[in-house]
């Protein structure tokens, strides 16, 4: 069995696309400062099942001004993936629009407009659709897409990096 999650890691809003297809939000106060960390690690451990086979993340922005920030909760996260062998894949930003969309320069509602026009599912915020297609992109490197897509839109996925995994053969 294929079990992918998507996560949009944040240190206010972190996306997570469940197994089973389900989004949520996890928000954060600022005023618990680090411990928002450990709130973020917790939420990402009750979404693992003892037969994840994925966890895709959104890689961090390379020049952002947050990305120091949100790399504190990629490390959070990534050690917490590496302490339940959780092999997980770091998908760009640009990378994740282009496979959504066909535009690397897509923005949220195009990607929202996109999920809900091959898959008939709408989201609580720009998070959850990320995570949603975060997970997305994990299942159709697996080989088990959860719908068709051009060509060129898939081809997009060769540019993540992603870890060594057993492709599921689609008949």
């Amino acid at each position: 069995m294929t079990t992918v999650i998507g996560l949009d890691l944040s240190l206010t809003a972190t996306g997570i696309a469940y197994p089973d297809g389900t989004t949520r939000t996890i928000k954060t106060r600022p005023a618990d400062g680090d411990r928002r960390l450990l709130h973020i690690q917790a939420a990402i451990a009750d979404a693992l099942t003892p037969t994840t086979t994925l966890a895709v993340l959104e890689d961090l922005p390379t020049h952002a001004h947050s990305a120091g920030i949100t790399g504190m909760v990629h490390g959070a996260v990534r050690a917490l993936l590496l302490d339940q062998q959780v092999p997980y894949a770091l998908v760009a930003p640009a990378t994740l629009k282009a496979y959504a969309t066909g535009k690397g320069s897509g923005d949220k509602t195009a990607m929202a407009l996109a999920a809900f026009k091959r898959a008939g599912v709408e989201f609580g915020d720009d998070n959850q659709c990320d995570a949603w297609w975060l997970r997305a992109a994990g299942l159709d490197r697996l080989g088990v897409a959860l719908f068709p897509l051009p060509a060129d839109q898939r081809a997009r996925l060769d540019k993540a990096r992603w870890p060594e995994l057993t492709v599921a053969v689609t008949s």
